[in-house]
């Protein structure tokens, strides 16, 4: 799209109270069979709505039908079996009850395919849709097949590819791979991680992005962060790899963070896709804290490659909350548009 500092939305959005329980992850469906159908497809037209009346460029579905960014897609694997449930760690922080990998791995139908393309019919906006990513899945899971995370997590590549390539045959513009445990596992990001990540994105002629912040804003991952320190630099370790990756779209935590600003130096080349909406915190930015945030932004990656988004996912937020940083969003960002307009060299 031709739109300077397109704004986006990088994950969840909150659902309606009538589709899952507001303000929970993992909530139940409150609807069952074909009313659950009908209640997500209106879900995702309120999250379109939204989206686009309150100036958001690229929509998304918001994960509306979805319970979980990386779970609801396993469950539609074979090989998986969700009854037989251990407890792990997941990212290093936290314990949860997961699924079992009881065998080898497989993709026997399209999983978001058909959301897809009711996303897509429904908008002539560009539209970004999210697929976990194969070392985030590998860390929701219990292996007791493979026993590899390496070899666990080439099989799900394998398997996103497929989904990829066929959510952009239904239109999708921007295909997004989440990799929050890119944060975490610096070494396997380096021997397998980014590997894994091209493989998932082989082939794909639609843009590819790859999200990785510090969670959502839930209490694991705020007490995490703040056993980080002053700077957060974890950054520095696999933006040099991204930045020599074939994926085309960065998408980094900022604001309210402790990332040096200057670490999006490493990615120069490359879009990047600026979280410039606190997901931690209810407080709702200001149109000109987020333009500041933008301009800071701005001395490190050229105008034209900056994607304005939210840190991560806003499902644990009251509605309101998370509609009126979207907002808040797309009013700063019109800010800082507005200045580069003024300031751009005039075509005699």
């Amino acid at each position: 799209m031709n739109t300077l500092l397109p704004t986006t939305v990088v994950g969840s959005l909150p659902k309606p109270s009538w589709l899952a329980q507001p303000e929970t992850l993992w909530s139940p469906w409150k609807l069952d069979e074909d009313t659950l159908i009908e209640g997500k497809q209106d879900a995702l037209r309120i999250a379109i709505h939204e989206q686009s009346r309150r100036g958001i460029d690229i929509v998304s579905d918001g994960e509306q039908t979805r319970q979980h960014f990386v779970t609801t897609f396993i469950e539609h694997l074979s090989g998986v079996d969700f009854e037989q449930r251990k407890t792990v760690r997941i990212r290093d922080r936290y314990d949860a009850s997961v699924p079992t990998v009881v065998g080898p791995v497989r993709r026997e139908r399209p999983v978001f395919v058909d959301d897809a393309k009711f996303l897509r019919a429904t908008t002539d906006r560009p539209i970004k849709w999210t697929l976990p990513g194969p070392m985030t899945m590998v860390d929701t899971l219990f292996d007791d097949h493979y026993k590899s995370r390496e070899k666990l997590a080439w099989e799900f590549a394998a398997i996103l590819n497929q989904e990829a390539k066929e959510l952009e045959a239904a239109g999708v513009d921007i295909i997004q791979f989440d990799e929050p445990a890119f944060n975490v596992f610096l070494d396997e990001v380096k021997d397998w991680g980014v590997a894994a990540l091209e493989r998932a994105a082989e082939g794909l002629r639609a843009e590819t992005a790859v999200h990785i912040c510090y969670g959502y804003g839930i209490k694991a991952n705020n007490d995490w962060k703040a056993t980080l320190g002053s700077q957060w630099r974890q950054y520095e370790e696999t933006f040099p790899l991204l930045q020599s990756s074939s994926i085309d779209i960065i998408s980094l935590e900022s604001q309210n963070s402790h990332v040096p600003m200057d670490l999006i130096e490493l990615l120069r080349g490359k879009k990047v896709m600026l979280g410039a909406i606190d997901v931690a915190s209810e407080t709702i930015e200001t149109p000109e804290e987020v333009a500041d945030t933008l301009r800071k932004a701005l001395q490190f990656v050229d105008a034209d490659k900056l994607i304005p988004s939210s840190n991560c996912g806003m499902a644990p937020f009251p509605r309101d909350i998370a509609l009126a940083k979207l907002s808040a969003l797309s009013a700063g960002t019109r800010i800082v548009r507005e200045e580069l307009e003024r300031s751009a060299p005039k075509v005699p």
